[in-house]
């Protein structure tokens, strides 16, 4: 068995996303089907206590084709002429000790960009420098949720089809390893779009801290 975090949104919650670690069946492996049989149970056992969700897996290893879609390493956005995908524009702004931005980054595919061995040999992080946007590291996840949901505000596409779901998931996602998640990201979308908050792009950091931090 294994724990893994449904993110739902939440109009009423501070933060705007609520979330519910759920029990599950885990099935090991690294194939695609091992990922979607453990996608599958993780959803059966959420919606066996919440029958009225509706829930979608954002990851490469989605089953549906939004959820693959709305992968940071397949979402992409335009920013200053530059097409890039979240995941790349996330890795390049990472700042560290002794190294970064590492911008040669941004023009890098997302898998690429997520295992340069800069970003493990240059020490601890210490803020994020997107063309010169400079973010620290708290609130936490403040930096990838922006980027995140900007991306989503340019597919206009995607919007509607992602409206039509309550809760999110990403099975590669591990609370105890990392921060940033791409479907607590969707969820706060959601709910920021619901109340009317958002409904096109914003780049302004200071606009994006209030709405959803109050800072």
């Amino acid at each position: 068995m294994a724990k893994r975090p449904v993110f739902i949104p939440n109009i009423d919650k501070v933060g705007y996303v609520e979330v519910e670690n759920i029990e599950f069946t885990w099935f090991p492996g690294l194939s695609i089907q091992q990922k979607q049989r453990s996608i599958s149970s993780l959803h059966l056992s959420f919606v066996t206590k919440h029958r009225n969700q509706k829930v979608l897996e954002i990851s490469s290893k989605s089953q549906e084709e939004l959820g693959i879609n709305l992968s940071a390493f397949n979402l992409n956005f335009i920013y200053k002429g530059f097409k890039l995908t979240v995941e790349s524009a996330f890795q390049s702004s990472k700042v560290f000790e002794q190294g970064g931005p590492f911008i040669d980054l941004l023009e890098k595919p997302s898998k690429d960009a997520k295992r340069d061995i800069r970003l493990k040999e240059s020490g601890k992080l210490k803020s994020f420098n997107f063309f010169d946007n400079i973010w620290e590291l708290e609130p936490k996840t403040a930096f990838y949720d922006w980027l995140y949901i900007n991306a989503i505000l340019q597919n206009q596409s995607l919007v509607g089809q992602l409206l039509e779901y309550t809760a999110f998931t990403d099975i590669e996602f591990n609370p105890e390893k990392s921060l940033n998640c791409q479907a607590k990201s969707a969820a706060l979308f959601v709910a920021l779009f619901k109340t009317n908050l958002i409904k096109e792009p914003f780049f302004d950091k200071t606009d994006f801290l209030k709405m959803v931090y109050n800072i």
